[in-house]
């Protein structure tokens, strides 16, 4: 009987070392092939079935396959396995690395020194590295073999990518949407000034979160909507304090930015009726909403009873992918549909088709559900290392939105400067930001936002140790939080 996959055995001895196991694992395979244990073409054991034979989780080895194939070490192919790449021989020979060394970490700076860490904690960014280079050439090679688009697709072009957005949403997210129902723009900046145009929200208010998302707010204050900040607590924006006079409501519910509250569904219920029963216009502006850390989803605001009538869903794939591709996506109202169609014949806004055709393929053929997959194992494993170092180095701190997203926030006794914070912070090497750049009333939390997405792991203790020793000479010690107090004043 052939030999398959299921019955190989592979027996490894990961060198003690500092780093990760997943790179240790990947190491000991690739010296394996250098040994001749290993050969091209030999299959590798199923991830199970090498976890257990290592006595480490499923995770480690699925990371570590990840990294082979990355590097060209593996194969993948379906009903086939996972295979020792062609020459993979000698380039192991060669000693070509599965993965890329972490820097030297230097000793942690303390304020007044001179050492200069470069850690780029901005939120906002998603780490474009963790993108499969096969995946994504083979999208773009597809757009590249269509014929060029005569003219800029119309609001009611990009057909394909319509039709895997109305699967990936019904998957993902809940969202019962007819290909038809979407509408594709150039960015979340296009979606906000449309809806602006198409509902009418010129001169109108708007129930805007406080904190909030300070490029839309400057986004819907240039349409001529007039902000009226409502601040959020533990749960995001309370339902109970948007008035009935407002003519829309914009949140952010899967992962309130900046603070992180993932609104529950009973509040998300209680804003959807409230909106549909007042006539108003609910902007839910899906931010982050794609990655969450052992917490069940949520349904987003559209699929809810009665989010179809009142709720405009707006997605984008500057955090799931890169802010580079500049596509995003509404879901309106079918009251809005048309207006939002005429409004961007007006505007003459209009996504690249030949990007939106790339991405369709990326959706259909399976690359993004991979990605994202990928992607929430690596950005847990880096949440967890800067939360864990946050903690030990500020006790009785907790930052608040960590169990979904790509950021946390750290937050500061009140009075505090955080813009001056930020600056010091920043002075000594590690970039992040104040919540001053969010707040609307000058009342509101003190804090800061760390994004992890592109923070290796190995340098979360130096990043941390800096914010810690600023925060304790600038302003005393972190707010100590448990993540269930008022996150914004009144």
């Amino acid at each position: 009987m052939a030999r398959t996959a299921r019955d190989i055995h592979l027996h490894l001895e990961p060198v003690p070392s500092s780093e990760p196991l997943r790179h240790r694992v990947a190491a000991a395979i690739v010296s394996a092939v250098r040994t001749g244990t290993l050969h091209p073409g030999d299959p590798l054991p199923p991830s199970r079935t090498l976890a257990a034979d290592l006595g480490v989780s499923r995770a480690v080895v699925v990371d570590a396959y990840d990294e082979l194939a990355a590097a060209g070490y593996v194969v993948t192919r379906p009903g086939s396995g996972t295979r020792i790449a062609a020459d993979a021989d000698r380039a192991a020979r060669a000693g070509a690395d599965p993965h890329v060394p972490p820097p030297p970490v230097p000793e942690p700076p303390v304020p007044g020194s001179e050492r200069t860490p470069g850690i780029d904690l901005a939120p906002g960014h998603p780490d474009t590295d963790l993108i499969s280079t096969r995946d994504w050439r083979s999208a773009w090679r597809f757009a590249a073999g269509t014929p060029a688009p005569h003219a800029p697709p119309g609001a009611d072009g990009h057909v394909e990518l319509r039709r895997a957005l109305a699967v990936h949403l019904r998957r993902t997210r809940g969202i019962a949407a007819e290909p038809d129902d979407i509408v594709i723009v150039p960015g979340v900046s296009a979606a906000m000034r449309t809806l602006v145009a198409a509902a009418g929200l010129s001169g109108r208010e708007i129930a805007f979160e406080d904190p909030g998302y300070a490029m839309v707010r400057r986004i819907l204050e240039t349409g001529g909507a007039r902000i009226r900040p409502v601040p959020v607590d533990h749960d995001g924006i309370d339902p109970a304090l948007v008035r009935t006079s407002d003519a829309a409501v914009y949140c952010t519910p899967a992962h309130q930015y900046p603070m992180g509250a993932r609104m529950p569904v009973a509040r998300r219920a209680a804003l959807v009726a409230a909106a549909r029963a007042a006539g108003q216009l609910v902007i839910e502006d899906d931010y982050d909403g794609e990655f969450r850390y052992g917490v069940a989803p949520l349904p987003a605001l559209r699929s809810i009873d009665g989010g179809r009538d009142c709720v405009a869903y707006v997605g984008t794939t500057s955090k799931i992918l890169s802010p580079g591709l500049r596509l995003a996506w509404i879901v309106p109202p079918a009251h809005l549909l048309e207006p939002i169609h005429r409004t961007l014949r007006l505007s003459g806004d209009s996504a690249c088709a030949v990007t939106a055709l790339a991405l369709a393929r990326f959706i259909e053929s399976g690359a993004l559900t991979r990605h994202l997959a990928r992607a929430a194992r690596t950005y847990a494993a880096r949440r967890h290392a800067l939360v864990d170092a946050l903690r030990t180095r500020l006790p009785g701190m907790d930052p608040t939105g960590v169990e979904a997203g790509l950021h946390v926030a750290v937050r500061l006794p009140d009075g505090v400067d955080d813009d001056a914070v930020a600056d010091e912070i920043a002075r000594h090497g590690v970039t992040v930001r104040s919540l001053a750049d969010y707040r609307v009333c000058d009342s509101g939390p003190r804090g800061l936002l760390c994004g992890y997405a592109r923070l290796p792991e190995s340098r979360a203790d130096v990043a941390a140790t800096v914010i810690a020793n600023v925060i304790r000479e600038q302003g005393g010690t972190a707010a100590g939080t448990s993540g269930r107090g008022t996150t914004s004043g009144s």
